[in-house]
C-alpha cells in the first residue's frame, strides 16, 4: 500500500469537530463515510473533490483525533486540494489494500457510524450500499446510523448564514405582500390577472432584490391549491377573480451555497371574508403548525431531545382531530440547510413518508408547513424555524395568522 502522511497541521473543519462531539455523546467510536464514484454527498461536503472520482474512497473520522482519507492512487489528484492543506491520507491500489485499511480501523469491535438507516427508514441517509455495510460488520464492527452526524456536520447554520437568512426572510415577506397587493389591485379593476402573472411578478422581485431560486414560485387558485406540487404554467394558467382562493408558496435566498433559503406559504381569498369551510380548514392547519412549534419549544426548554417524527405527529394530530386526516398529502416540514437544495440535509418533520428519528439539533433549521388538500382548495401555512443555541426554536420568517383578504 502506498502511504503518505503529513505533519498534524490539518485543522479540523468546524463541521467535523461538531460531529465528533456528538459521536462522543452517543458512544460512537468512528464515522466511516464511504463513496464510490461520487455516490456520497456527505463526502463531497466534507472533502470536496476537484474532479471526478473513479474508485472507492472513504473518510474515517474518529471520535477524537484527526480524520483520514483513503483514496485510489488514480483519484488522488482530485483530492489534492484537501491533501495539500494537510488532510492525512493513504492511497491504495488493490482491493486487498482497501480492506486492510478498513480492518485496521475497525478492529476491537468498534461502534462505527455509516450512511445507513435501519430498515431504510430514512432513504436520504441510506447511501452506503448493503455490501459495504456487510463488509464492515464482518470485520467485527457494530454499525450505527450517521443520520445525526450528517446533521451536525453539514446541516448547521453559520452565524453569517443566519444573518443572510434573516435578510432573505425580510425580502420574501415583502414580496409576498407585494403579490397580494397586485392581486387586490388587478381583481378590483378591468385588467385581468392570472396565476402566471403573479409568478412573474414574484420572480421579478427576486431578481430586483438580488435573490436566487432554482424554480417556482407556486401560485395556485382554487382546485390547483389542492395539489401540493402544482406547477404554475408560464402560459394558460388559471385566471384570478372575485371569490377565488389563492395559495402562494415562494422560496429564495441570498446567492451562495453557504446560505439558507427562506421558504414560506400563505393563502388568501379574493373577497372580504372567505366561506366557512375555508375558514375552518385554515384554522385547523394553523393549529397544526402551532402545535409542532410548541412541542419543539417545550422539548428544547425541558432539555428533552425531540425527533422529527414526533413533531410531525403533533401537527398531524390536529388535522386528524378536525376530520382532515384523509386530506394530508405530505410530511409536516423539511430541513433547511446550506447547499444547493431547498430541502436540506437535516431533520425533516416526518412520520408519514418516512420515520424520521433525527433529533432537533442546535444551529439547524427546518420548515413547519402542514397542509390539508381538498378537491376544491388547499391550505398550507409554512414558516421557517432556526434552532438558536441559546433561545431554542425561533421563527425566522413571517407567520400568517389570518386569511389575507383580497378585496
Amino acid at each position: 500500500m502506498t502511504h503518505q502522511r503529513h505533519e498534524p497541521e490539518y485543522e479540523l473543519p468546524a463541521q467535523v469537530a461538531r460531529a465528533q462531539e456528538l459521536m462522543r455523546q452517543d458512544r460512537i467510536d468512528g464515522w466511516l463515510v464511504h463513496d464510490f464514484r461520487g455516490s456520497s454527498h456527505v463526502l463531497a461536503r466534507l472533502v470536496p473533490a476537484s474532479g471526478k472520482t473513479t474508485r472507492r474512497a472513504a473518510l474515517w473520522v474518529p471520535a477524537s483525533g484527526e480524520p483520514e482519507l483513503l483514496c485510489s492512487v488514480l483519484d488522488r489528484p482530485s483530492f489534492a486540494g484537501a491533501i495539500g492543506r494537510g488532510l492525512r491520507e493513504q492511497a491504495y491500489i488493490g482491493w486487498d489494500q482497501y480492506r486492510a485499511w478498513l480492518a485496521s480501523r475497525l478492529r476491537g469491535g468498534v461502534r462505527v457510524a455509516m450512511e445507513y438507516s435501519p430498515g431504510a427508514a430514512l432513504p436520504a441517509v441510506s447511501l452506503a450500499d448493503a455490501g459495504t455495510v456487510e463488509l464492515v460488520r464482518a470485520m467485527g464492527a457494530e454499525v450505527a446510523s450517521s443520520a445525526d452526524l450528517i446533521q451536525a456536520a453539514v446541516a448547521v447554520w453559520s452565524d453569517d448564514a443566519v444573518a443572510a437568512h434573516r435578510q432573505a426572510s425580510a425580502h420574501t415577506a415583502e414580496i409576498m405582500d407585494s403579490a397580494w397587493r397586485l392581486i387586490r389591485e388587478r381583481t378590483a379593476g378591468p385588467a385581468p390577472i392570472d396565476e402566471a402573472a403573479v409568478a412573474r411578478h414574484i420572480r421579478g422581485e427576486f431578481d430586483r432584490r438580488g435573490l436566487e431560486t432554482p424554480d417556482g414560485p407556486i401560485v395556485a387558485v382554487n382546485a390547483h391549491a389542492g395539489d401540493p406540487h402544482y406547477d404554475t404554467p408560464a402560459t394558460g394558467s388559471a385566471p384570478i377573480g372575485r371569490g377565488d382562493w389563492v395559495l402562494i408558496d415562494l422560496w429564495a435566498r441570498r446567492p451562495g451555497n453557504v446560505n439558507i433559503f427562506s421558504d414560506i406559504t400563505w393563502v388568501g381569498f379574493v373577497g372580504r371574508e372567505a366561506p366557512a369551510q375555508q375558514r375552518e380548514v385554515f384554522g385547523a392547519v394553523q393549529r397544526a403548525r402551532d402545535a409542532a412549534l410548541a412541542l419543539a419549544r417545550r422539548s428544547w426548554h425541558a432539555g428533552t431531545p425531540v425527533a422529527g417524527h414526533a413533531l410531525d405527529d403533533a401537527a398531524r394530530a390536529e388535522l386528524v382531530s378536525a376530520g382532515l386526516g384523509e386530506f394530508v398529502r405530505h410530511r409536516t416540514g423539511h430541513s433547511l440547510s446550506p447547499g444547493p437544495l431547498v430541502h436540506g440535509a437535516g431533520m425533516n418533520l416526518d412520520n408519514l413518508e418516512t420515520h424520521d428519528t433525527r433529533r432537533m439539533l442546535p444551529r439547524t433549521g427546518f420548515t413547519i408547513e402542514p397542509g390539508a388538500y381538498l378537491p376544491q382548495f388547499g391550505v398550507r401555512l409554512e414558516i421557517d424555524v432556526y434552532v438558536d443555541p441559546a433561545a431554542g426554536p425561533t421563527v425566522t420568517s413571517c407567520l400568517q395568522t389570518e386569511i389575507v383578504p383580497l378585496a
